[in-house]
């Protein structure tokens, strides 16, 4: 019999890195493994309802310490400006001592970070802790990042090649535009945290004990491989994680709205819970949802500068979509939302649990990417599955307009068309892939099988 192995998770104190290691800590307990979760102290309520085995997944509240320039009761990047990021950083790195503190006490066999914690291999290993640095971004942005570092160390990342394909790799498609690149590379030259460049805490972060991914080889082997090959050691791999059935329903509001539409006829847009469009990229995408005269759900942010989404709607753009088109600025149920039957299309960020969760569902794929991973999650999408279609772009700037919003969903929704024909039947090969009875149970069960070897 497995013996049952005690966890501490310690994810980016991000929303979409909260959730997702907590959907990986729900498939863990779910084969009998305690978790103890590190999550920010207010922040916990949030997570709460997603804790499907309480009697196993432990909250850990962790206080975050006060940073110059971090507004009071900012826990996550969810709270902040992009701008803003790399405190909520430098906070994660003044806790290092609790940490040391709590593991000490706790005595996990485990702990599981991503880019938070450069120096957590290094304590942990004091303490006689493995470490899995386990990512929920996509393998190929880690590979791409990775061979990044090796071509360009020592010099300006903001330079490199935006055609330049990973080395060791024979994937064309997986290429980036002027704009993107320049968005990469600065980012990852950036100080993230107190003197730490971005790319150093991305990759090679302490050398933890493995790696993991929230992903599996049938979406991205040859990446996984090359990554196998640059570290001398296997990859641990989860899986997709098929989201467990929500434990509440749909709320009445949206499930009336919702009902009063014909069977795919909406389009539901979100650009997760951390992108803040400006200005004009919020009103043309609104613009380019009214063109395309199809009802619509758009659950989006205020855009830079603005208080509230309604102060920042183009003008009298409420009252011509008034009864078909809603604009919202809170938190929706988005898997109940996908599920639902009149929604027939997404118009996605590309971040890789959103991605996941419209794979997994039958509404076509709209994409358009925001930053850093998602940029290569759409080029897999789009080019290299050919399961979604990107809104055309601005190659220097990045701009698009509303009518290349109308035309990418128009692209998608047009069953009489051969690209939406062949977007369909290869997104369907991918749901039924995801979505088979031994996929995800397989990979679960490797998974835990590789940490029960790494403690031998």
């Amino acid at each position: 019999m497995e013996e049952s192995l005690h966890i501490a998770m310690f994810p980016w104190f991000a929303m979409g890195h909260l959730t997702a290691y907590l959907q990986l800590s729900n498939k863990l307990a779910k084969k009998g493994h305690k978790i103890s979760f590190f999550v920010p102290t207010r922040t916990q309520s949030k997570l709460q309802h997603l804790n499907l085995h309480p009697h196993l997944i432990t909250f850990v509240p962790i206080t975050i310490p006060p940073i110059e320039g971090l507004p009071h009761g900012a826990e996550t990047t969810a709270d902040v400006s992009d701008s803003l990021f790399p405190l909520i950083i430098t906070a994660m790195d003044r806790i290092e001592k609790k940490i040391e503190s709590l593991l000490i006490d706790l005595r996990p066999n485990f702990v599981f970070f991503d880019i938070s914690a450069y120096w957590l291999p290094k304590l942990a290993q004091s303490l006689g802790i493995k470490t899995v640095q386990y990512w929920t971004v996509s393998a190929i942005s880690i590979a791409y990042m990775e061979s990044l570092k090796r071509q360009y160390h020592g010099t300006k990342f903001s330079a490199f090649d935006p055609m330049q394909t990973v080395i060791g790799l024979s994937d064309s498609t997986i290429k980036l535009s002027v704009y993107e690149a320049r968005a990469l590379g600065r980012v990852l030259e950036s100080e993230f945290g107190t003197g730490v460049p971005f790319i150093d805490r991305m990759v090679n972060s302490g050398l933890p004990d493995a790696i993991g991914f929230r992903s599996c080889r049938e979406m991205e082997g040859p990446f996984l491989d090359y990554l196998e090959t640059l570290h001398g050691k296997s990859v641990l791999l989860s899986g997709y994680l098929t989201p467990e059935p929500p434990t509440s329903p749909l709320e009445h509001k949206w499930v009336h709205w919702l009902g009063r539409f014909k069977h795919g006829s909406v389009i539901y847009c979100a650009l997760g819970s951390e992108c803040i469009l400006q200005p004009n990229e919020f009103q043309d995408l609104l613009l380019g949802l009214e063109l395309t005269g199809m009802p619509f759900l758009a659950a989006l942010r205020q855009p830079i500068g603005f208080e509230t989404v309604e102060e920042a709607l183009p003008e009298e753009f409420k009252q011509r979509v008034e009864g078909r088109g809603m604009v919202h600025g809170g938190w929706v149920q988005q898997q109940l939302i996908l599920e639902h039957p009149s929604v027939g299309c997404f118009i996605t960020h590309c971040g890789s649990g959103s991605v996941a969760e419209a794979l997994m569902n039958h509404c076509r794929l709209v994409l358009l990417p925001n930053r850093g991973d998602q940029f290569f999650n759409a080029r897999l999408v789009s080019r290299s599955f050919k399961a979604g279609f990107e809104v055309e772009r601005d190659e220097e700037d990045g701009s698009f307009t509303k009518e290349s919003v109308c035309e990418a969903v128009k692209s998608v929704m047009d069953d009489e068309s051969e690209v939406a024909r062949e977007i369909r039947q290869n997104h369907s090969r991918l749901r039924n892939l995801l979505l088979s009875n031994d996929l995800e149970s397989t990979y679960i069960e490797s998974f835990c099988q590789k940490l029960q070897d790494l403690l031998k």
